[in-house]
Formats: structure tokens, C-alpha cells, sequence
């Protein structure tokens, strides 16, 4: 085991001027194309399935069912409901990758024995991370291996909340006025998921470890979606060869409803795509139109003290965090992440922090618990991935210690808000209600989580600005008298 503090500062090499990039670009394609693509969707009738490696993917839907379970009678009775879309919580992110495949494998079949009995027609979007980490290709070839017949895969990680575009085929992560390269970003040297190519054809040709070349990935470009439209996007993606990789560019949410009106045109002439890609294209796929962000009012929370759990280690995350302990309005419960990794203190640290935690529920307080800030890593992926399980795992524990229902949960980290909903909380379905902050959606569990209806924050680790988590917890709290609730900490 090793231990080092993540690096914040990095050589950006080929950072560019996001106003300047953009202003070089060809216009946006002028007309609306929502109801357009909302009228073909139901005429379809066929399920979208979105598979979804953390929770984060629903962060641009809403009413929408989540499932974290996926037993086919699970299944079909989402097959035969209303809904155009439900998602399959999988959290195959914190997994090794033979424990990914054996996921994917078991839940494609599941899949196709519910569908064939309830005779319905699906298709699948192998939802990840817009900062490119995650099984890929892994996750995508298990699903066409099972499900069969498809004639791309098209890879679309855009997504405009967080910052992330896709322009002459380089992917990259926004920071301010700056787009910096992917490969150039912190999430590049993720202990288990990291990369070294930000244009995304030669990422295909990386990750597949040479399996698929560069020269052979197809790209739609920006010029075909803004300056052709939906009709050359038809065309482009009838002449794909079978079996390929194609690249889809985006600046903008109008960019991925062009592509998705040519998309729809090429499925009726009986092309049929898998999909890779990041939350903005579910979107796009059900023709939703934005949403006014939810209020704490909207949400009902009651009163009493909110929690916020931290388990995310990315650089912004731990930024987030210490402007919210700055503010000193929360009540602050650290956990010693080597005390859990130790078998002598693991429990005394746990039974501690859920003292802490659940004295300052009662007394109606906010508490945000988090764990320490050194990131502890292991020799390879695996046993990074085996570190992040274990600390997971305790967290889970400190949740399913609660004693006092608080006003909210909001779960910092994709694999924290996996395994907290899941496992500290027992949801196996929820609905998305939308989003309270730009990329942060809400759940609704339903009657058989530990606690019904409790608005649970789904709180991307790489979502929002420094001030983001401190905003949430003051917007939480805008409907309450400073008569109801307490600041003070001492235990």
C-alpha cells in the first residue's frame, strides 16, 4: 500500500480559450428539434435501458425510474409500464474488471428474457463517466456479444453541466475560460481507470490495448452536425461499417439534438446503435426539455438537521469540502481513513463517527462527514479499487447506523452515492425527481428504503464550482428559521 496526496496542479501543455474555440466554431444549427424527437421517440415504442455505471448518469433526467436491482421480474415490470426510460444502477465503476464483465453478462440476459416475454423492443445506453473513466471497451463489447446486432458503437462523452466537450475529435474538461485536454486533467491518472490520449480515437485505440486503431475509429464532426444537420448525420451513420467505433462531437446541447434527430432517421432505416457515453445524451435521446432547478421547498424536506457524506477524492471534491467547513455552519465528523483500513480500529472508528453523527441529527444540526483527505492507493488498479471498496464499505455502515431520519442525504462521489443508496440505505428503486444544482439530481426512494421519500442528493465528485457544496447546503436551508435549527457543534 502507498500513500500520496493527489496531485492539484499539473502541466496543462495544450490548454485553449474556451470563448475563443467556440467563437471559431460554425453556428449552432438554428431550429428546436425537442418535440421533433419527443413524437418519434413514442411512436418507437420501443424501452430505452439506460446501464449505468454510478449513480451520476441521471443527472440531466427527471421522473425517471432508477433500479438498483435487476431480477427479470424486476425487469419486465418496467418493460410493461409507461415510462420511455428507466435506468439499472450497476456501480461496475468500483469494480475489477472480471467482476464488471460477469455484471454486464447477467444483466443483458436478464434484459433480453424480460423484454422477449413482455414482447417489447429496447435500446441500450452503457451510461459512464464524461471524464472518460470506466470499463470501456469491456462493458460495451459484453453487451453486443449478448444482445447482438448492432452496427456501431457510438461514443459520446459531452456533457455541458460539468464542463466537458468533444471538439475535432479531443475531449476536454473545462476549467473557467479553459479547456484543458482530458489526458492533461487529474482524472487522467485515476489509480484505476487512467489514460494518455485526449483525442478520442486514439483513446479508443488505448483503451482497447491496439484492438481497435485510430485510423479505423469513424467521427461525426462538428461541421456535419451544425452545418449539415440531422440529414447528414443520417448519412454519415448509415455508411459506418459494421462493428466499428464512432466519434460524436459536441459543443453544445443543441449539437447532441441534431445528432440525435439524424440518429432516429438512420434507426427507422433499421441501423441500430450501443452507446457509450456521458448523462447529456439520455436527454437528447428522450427529447426532454430543461427543467427549472428543484428548490428546498419542492423537495419537502421537513426539519431538522441534513447530512452530507464525502467519500469522493478528486481535487474539486476536497476544494468543495473545505469551503463548506469554512463556512462554518455544519457540524464536521471526520473519519481516519487508515483507522478503517486497519483491522484493530476499524470498528472503535466507526462506532465514534456514528456517535458523532447521530448526537448532532438529534440535536437538529447539519453534520457533513467525511473521510480524510490523504488518498491511499494501492500497488495496481485492483487493489486501489479493493482500498476504495473497503472505505465504501464503512461508509455504508455509518448509514445504515443512522437513528434519526435527516432532512436530506447528500452523497459526494459516484461510488459513495452507489453504495450508500444500495446498501446504507436499502433503495431498490427510486425516482429522479431533476436536479437541485446543474448536474446534481435528486431521488425519491420509494417505500421499501429505510427511509421513504427521504430527497436523496446524488453529488457527482467532479460536478460544480469551489462554492458548489456550500451553496447546496445553504439552498437546503433557505426554507427553515434560524428558531428550528443550530449551528453550534459541541458535543
Amino acid at each position: 500500500m502507498k500513500s500520496k496526496i493527489p496531485h492539484h496542479q499539473s502541466p496543462v501543455k495544450n490548454r485553449l480559450l474556451k470563448s475563443e474555440l467556440f467563437a471559431s466554431l460554425p453556428p449552432v444549427w438554428p431550429q428546436d428539434l425537442l418535440t421533433a424527437i419527443r413524437e418519434t421517440v413514442a411512436a418507437a415504442h420501443r424501452k430505452i435501458v439506460v446501464l449505468d455505471d454510478d449513480p451520476t448518469g441521471t443527472q440531466t433526467v427527471y421522473d425517471v425510474p432508477v433500479l438498483t436491482t435487476w431480477e427479470v421480474e424486476t425487469l419486465r415490470a418496467e418493460f410493461e409500464n409507461d415510462a420511455a426510460c428507466f435506468y439499472i444502477l450497476t456501480n461496475s465503476r468500483s469494480l475489477t474488471a472480471d467482476a464488471a464483465r460477469d455484471l454486464n453478462r447477467e444483466i443483458a440476459n436478464n434484459l433480453k428474457a424480460a423484454a422477449d416475454f413482455s414482447q417489447k423492443k429496447f435500446d441500450v445506453i452503457s451510461r459512464s463517466d464524461s471524464t472518460l473513466r470506466g470499463h470501456f471497451p469491456l462493458e460495451t463489447d459484453v453487451l453486443a456479444q449478448i444482445l447482438g446486432g448492432f452496427d456501431a458503437v457510438l461514443l459520446i462523452p459531452f456533457f455541458e453541466a460539468g464542463g466537458r466537450f468533444t471538439i475535432n475529435d479531443i475531449h476536454y474538461v473545462a476549467e473557467g475560460d479553459a479547456l484543458v485536454p482530458a489526458a492533461e486533467t487529474p482524472f487522467a491518472r485515476d489509480a484505476a481507470f487512467g489514460y494518455h490520449s485526449s483525442n478520442l480515437r486514439e483513446w479508443v485505440a488505448e483503451k482497447s490495448g491496439g484492438a481497435v486503431t485510430a485510423k479505423s475509429v469513424a467521427a461525426i464532426s462538428l461541421e456535419t452536425i451544425r452545418s449539415g444537420g440531422p440529414d447528414a448525420v443520417r448519412e454519415q451513420l448509415l455508411k459506418i461499417s459494421s462493428g466499428n467505433v464512432c466519434v460524436v462531437n459536441a459543443a453544445c446541447p443543441r449539437d447532441l439534438e441534431v445528432f440525435v434527430q439524424g440518429l432516429l432517421e438512420a434507426e427507422k432505416q433499421g441501423r441500430r446503435f450501443l452507446f457509450r457515453t456521458a448523462a447529456s445524451f439520455v436527454a437528447a435521446r428522450l427529447g426532454l426539455a430543461p427543467r427549472p432547478l428543484l428548490t428546498a421547498v419542492d423537495l419537502k424536506t421537513g426539519t431538522g438537521g441534513g447530512l452530507t457524506v464525502v467519500g469522493s477524492y478528486v481535487p474539486k471534491t476536497t476544494e468543495q469540502l473545505q469551503r463548506l467547513l469554512e463556512a462554518g455552519e455544519t457540524c464536521a465528523v471526520e473519519i481516519s481513513v487508515n483507522a478503517l483500513l486497519a483491522d484493530a480500529t476499524r470498528d472503535s472508528e466507526i462506532s465514534r463517527a456514528a456517535a458523532e453523527m447521530n448526537h448532532h441529527l438529534r440535536d437538529r444540526k447539519d453534520v457533513v462527514m467525511f473521510t480524510s483527505r490523504m488518498l491511499v492507493t494501492g500497488a495496481d488498479a485492483t487493489a486501489s479499487l479493493a482500498i476504495g471498496s473497503q472505505i465504501s464499505n464503512s461508509l455504508v455502515e455509518l448509514v445504515q447506523n443512522l437513528s434519526v431520519r435527516p432532512r436530506y442525504l447528500i452523497a459526494k462521489g459516484g461510488i459513495t452515492s452507489s453504495d450508500l443508496a444500495t446498501r446504507g440505505l436499502g433503495v431498490k428503486r427510486a425516482l429522479v425527481r431533476g436536479q437541485i444544482l446543474p448536474g446534481v439530481p435528486v431521488w425519491e426512494p420509494d417505500a421499501t428504503a429505510k427511509f421513504p421519500g427521504l430527497p436523496y442528493i446524488v453529488f457527482p465528485g467532479n460536478v460544480g464550482d469551489a462554492d458548489a457544496l456550500k451553496n447546496l447546503v445553504a439552498k437546503l436551508n433557505r426554507k427553515e428559521t434560524a428558531s428550528h435549527r443550530s449551528s453550534q457543534c459541541s458535543p
